[in-house]
């Protein structure tokens, strides 16, 4: 029996998060909807000109709270990172393994804790300023090959597999996993990573992956198409192919069978999470051997939970929802 459903390997980042005006973005010199990675100083400049303003701090990371939505479902979920020898690390690991996660954080003696400034204007779209900090400095040798042994399924991010100096570790690590008969599942992230970084996207893909995870864009950048066309490209590549469409629902793809599962209507406060929400829900439903219509309504329900709060996981209380929802609806 495996000790985790899901394990992750992603960057450990604190959120630090700011309502804004798209006029303040544009002065920031920074593109609405995208991540752009910044240096120390950049990142030091940005949270100057916001000092003014009220911000939320809390645990972050694709991979990271996916993970976390896991364990908030109910599943057994690890994570592997790298953060500072620093007050914001500590502050990590503490909010993490609060979290219900087996969290096995490496610590810099030199960097300080990585972070992705998050901005969310009126329209609820989010932006990133990221600055990598400790995480940049992931290494094979911070990899647990026994822990990646010891699981069901392995979830990377985008946003490693296009840093030339992590992405070695992605590929060691799917490595592993392919070795030992986990399913592998990748979230692309971002459309600007998945533009730039094509080709290499494809090809890890092809030959690593099982699970897509794309939103509405990422999917169109990755194939040139829309919707179920963009699903049914995306498919020709992997096993299960998913794709986001926002309110429109999400499609899900395996073998040959596609499935359309709906959204669930909520107050929108910050989308920021959601899409690792999302990622969640299916992946605790196929670690628990739920079909995937099953598992994509429970991830659908869970996402919209978490876009009905500020910060980008749910915490407490998610599993008590979820239970009755499961009940309502008869999964």
């Amino acid at each position: 029996m495996k000790k985790y459903q899901v394990i992750g390997i992603g960057s450990a980042l604190l959120d630090i998060t700011f309502e804004v005006d798209d006029k303040l973005l544009s002065e920031l010199g920074l593109k609405k909807g995208e991540m752009q990675l910044i240096d120390k100083e950049r990142s030091k400049e940005i949270l100057k000109k916001l000092e003014n303003y009220p911000v939320k701090i809390s645990p972050g990371g694709s991979v990271s709270n996916t993970i976390a939505g896991v364990a908030t479902l109910g599943g057994s979920s690890a994570f592997i990172g790298k953060i500072g020898n620093d007050s914001h690390g500590k502050l990590y690991e503490e909010k993490t393994n609060e979290s219900g996660i087996a969290s096995f954080l490496s610590k810099h003696e030199n960097e300080i804790t990585g972070h992705a400034i998050t901005f969310i204007t009126p329209d609820f779209e989010r932006s990133f300023a990221v600055h990598l900090g400790a995480s940049l400095f992931f290494k094979k040798e911070d990899i647990i090959e026994d822990l990646i042994k010891k699981s069901k399924i392995l979830h990377l991010e985008g946003y490693q597999l296009a840093n030339k100096e992590l992405n070695q570790n992605i590929f060691y690590s799917a490595k592993i996993a392919k070795e030992n008969n986990l399913l592998i599942s990748l979230d692309l992230s971002d459309s600007g990573l998945v533009k730039n970084n094509l080709a290499l996207f494809k090809e890890f893909i092809k030959e690593y992956v099982d699970i897509v995870f794309a939103n509405e864009s990422e999917a169109e950048v990755f194939t040139g198409k829309k919707e179920k066309e963009a699903l049914n490209e995306i498919f020709k590549l992997c096993s299960i192919a998913v794709v986001k469409l926002g309110e429109k629902g999400s499609l899900i793809k395996s073998k040959d069978k596609i499935y359309e599962i709906p959204s669930y209507k909520t107050k929108i406060i910050n989308t920021n999470g959601a899409g690792d929400m999302y990622a969640a829900g299916i992946l605790y439903g196929i670690a628990n051997n739920l079909d995937l219509e099953q598992a994509g309504k429970i991830a659908s329900y869970s996402a919209s939970l978490v876009v009905a709060k500020q910060e980008a996981r749910y915490g407490k209380g998610l599993r008590e929802k979820m239970d009755r929802f499961i009940s309502n609806n008869g999964i």
